[in-house]
C-alpha cells in the first residue's frame, strides 16, 4: 500500500514540477479567471442585482469553464513527446497513474479556486457569513468529482482525432449534478443559512466524487489502452 501511494504521489509530483516550470495551465486558468471577473464585474448593474444573490452561479461557472481550459491539457506533453507509449509499458499500475493526475490536477485547479473566490470576493465585495468549513466541504468534493472526470476524459480526448475539442461534449452532461449541488448548496452557506441546510447537498457531493473516482480508475485502463 505504502509503495503504491508513492506511485500515485510520483505522478502527481511529476506534473507539479513540470508547471512549476512552464507555469503553462496556472497561467491559463487564471487568466481566465480574472478576466472573467473583470467581464462580470462591468456588466452586472449592482443597482438591479445583488452580487451576493448570483455570486455562487458565477463562482461554479468560473471554475467549470476554468478547469476545462486547464484540465484539458492533462495528457498532451506526455502524448507530444511520446513519452505516454514508454508509462504504458512501465510496469506502474494503471490506476495508480490516474489517480496520480487526478490528484496533480486537483493541487493545481485549488490554486485556480482559491484565485476564484479572491478575484470574486475583491470585484463584488462579498460577505461570506457562513460555516467555511462546510463552505470548503462544498468546494472540494465538487472539485474532486469534476477533476476525476475530466482526468478521465482528457485522457479519451488525447487518443481521439477530435482532441480537446471532445472534452466539453463529454464531460458537461456529466457534470449537470455537481453543478447543481454545489451551486446550491454555495449560495445557501452565501446567505448564512445552517449547514443542516446544505447536508443533503454535501453527502451528494461526496458520493459524486467517490464514484467518478472509482469508475474513473476501473475504466482508465480502457480509455488510456485503446
Amino acid at each position: 500500500m505504502r509503495t503504491y501511494l508513492r506511485l500515485v504521489w510520483a505522478v502527481a509530483r511529476k506534473d507539479l514540477l513540470v508547471e512549476l516550470r512552464t507555469h503553462e495551465r496556472l497561467t491559463a486558468m487564471g487568466a481566465f479567471v480574472v478576466l472573467i471577473g473583470v467581464l462580470f464585474n462591468f456588466s452586472i448593474d449592482t443597482a438591479l442585482v445583488r452580487p451576493q444573490d448570483i455570486a455562487a452561479a458565477l463562482i461554479w461557472m468560473t471554475i467549470i469553464f476554468g478547469g476545462m481550459l486547464g484540465l484539458g491539457n492533462t495528457f498532451r506533453l506526455e502524448q507530444e513527446d511520446g513519452a505516454l507509449s514508454g508509462i504504458l509499458q512501465s510496469p506502474i499500475p494503471l490506476d495508480a497513474l490516474y489517480l496520480g493526475k487526478v490528484l496533480g490536477n486537483f493541487i493545481l485547479l485549488s490554486v485556480m479556486v482559491a484565485l476564484v473566490f479572491a478575484v470574486f470576493g475583491l470585484f463584488f465585495s462579498l460577505q461570506f457569513s457562513g460555516n467555511p468549513i462546510a463552505l470548503l466541504g462544498v468546494v472540494s468534493f465538487g472539485v474532486v468529482g469534476f477533476v476525476s472526470l475530466t482526468t478521465l476524459f482528457s485522457a479519451m480526448a488525447t487518443r481521439s482525432s477530435m482532441g480537446e475539442s471532445l472534452l466539453p461534449v463529454l464531460v458537461f452532461p456529466l457534470l449537470i449534478p455537481v453543478v447543481v449541488y454545489g451551486t446550491t448548496a454555495t449560495d445557501r452557506l452565501f446567505a448564512g443559512r445552517p449547514v443542516a441546510e446544505v447536508g443533503g447537498n454535501l453527502r451528494m457531493l461526496l458520493a459524486f466524487a467517490i464514484i467518478f473516482t472509482v469508475a474513473g480508475s476501473s475504466l482508465f485502463r480502457f480509455v488510456i489502452e485503446e
